[in-house]
């Protein structure tokens, strides 16, 4: 139990907060006219005037309640504490004080540890002092209490979830840097292959050749060696005990192999043009495996599609490559949400320094476009 308190009272904030967004402005926008209106049309409202001041006062809170939420929380606990001294001692009872429920739900939500554990003793004790005070009659303790933790569960649940998705997306994100990796492993370690076995070769005709080329032979063959052996044990650990090919991985050339119709889903075209000589192989690599998300993606989500084009355009500075299918517009696929797969592609353009986009069609279908530089290597 120790440990447990411990481990939540040094919970961190969660990572990105998210700062002020046009739906807060427009939530305060509502509230502010809502509370203004309440008190013109209802009769029964005690203390009218004081009580639309501090409802309209306490309204701004709710812009900073993500950065600051305790804090934010704090100030709503004085002023509807500090409004029954001014109302006589009658307590606010504005319909339009609901959203003080938003507060006590971001304080769960966004806070760290230590500040959701101080904003529930101060709500807690909020609470007794009103009960103490009689503001709040026995028979709504239980409603209190039941409002107080909902915000907190919710509040909880939301953060948790939150959480469990950063967890996938930076498992997705490690999948790809393994293949990448892996990828630049099989090509880098085919040509180093190809050194030492011309070092070899070398070697077995230095009997007629100076002592300097045998020593320089040597000295190939040794480095060579060595380096293979070096980044053999490297992605040792990356491969999860897979033995090493010593090939190379795919390239743009073998794009071709998507062409045609597949069991399911529509047929695929493949259109190369450009340069492609002179491509570092980790490009390549990467131009195939978004092409391959991509063509696979449209095979399984893109509803009524008849046709798949795949073009691969080269030029000195860059790759282009465009997948569009002509399927349903969206047909499931969301851009606010966007799927492991479509993060995946991001992430393995974003690591050689290219981007990597997708989105519907004006008319119909998907189109995911990725430009990567041919000039960087991922480091």
């Amino acid at each position: 139990m120790r440990g447990l308190l411990r481990s939540v009272w040094n919970e961190p904030r969660p990572p990105s907060v998210p700062r002020r967004t046009w739906w807060d402005w427009a939530l305060v926008g509502v509230l502010v006219p809502l509370a203004v209106v309440e008190g013109v049309l209802r009769p029964d409202l005690p203390w009218r005037a004081v009580s639309v001041a501090v409802t309209i006062a306490l309204v701004p809170t709710l812009l900073w309640r993500r950065t600051k939420p305790l804090l934010m929380a704090l100030i709503m606990f004085v002023g509807t504490s500090l409004a029954p001294l001014l109302m006589g001692g009658t307590s606010l009872d504005a319909y339009t004080m609901v959203y003080v429920l938003i507060l006590i739900y971001s304080l769960y939500r966004w806070g760290s540890g230590r500040e959701a554990v101080i904003g529930f003793l101060i709500t807690l004790g909020v609470v007794c002092a009103s009960i103490v005070s009689g503001r709040l009659i026995s028979g709504d303790l239980v409603g209190a209490f039941a409002v107080m933790f909902s915000c907190l569960t919710l509040g909880v649940a939301f953060r948790y979830r939150a959480r469990a998705r950063l967890r996938e997306l930076d498992q997705v994100k490690l999948l790809q840097r393994e293949q990448l990796a892996r990828d630049l492993h099989d090509t880098v370690a085919h040509h180093v292959s190809a050194m030492a076995i011309r070092a070899q070769a070398g070697l077995a005709a230095s009997a007629t050749q100076p002592d300097a080329a045998t020593d320089a032979l040597r000295v190939i063959e040794a480095e060579a060696s060595r380096t293979l052996a070096e980044m053999r044990a490297m992605v040792h650990l990356l491969r999860r005990n897979e033995p090493a090919e010593l090939t190379p991985g795919k390239h743009i050339a073998d794009l071709k192999e998507l062409a045609g119709r597949g069991r399911v889903g529509p047929a695929v075209a493949v259109e190369i043009s450009g340069d492609l000589d002179g491509v570092p192989p980790s490009v390549g690599a990467a131009i195939y495996r978004i092409a391959q998300e991509s063509v696979t993606n449209a095979r399984r989500h893109a509803r009524h599609a008849t046709r798949i084009d795949v073009s691969v355009a080269a030029d000195d500075t860059s790759v282009r490559l465009r997948v569009s299918d002509d399927g349903d517009s969206v047909s499931g696929r969301t851009i606010a949400t966007p799927g492991y797969g479509l993060i995946g592609m991001i992430e393995r353009a974003g690591l050689l320094g290219g981007t990597c986009e997708a989105g519907p069609n004006p008319g119909r279908g998907w189109t995911v476009t990725a430009v990567l530089p041919r000039t960087r290597v991922a480091t």
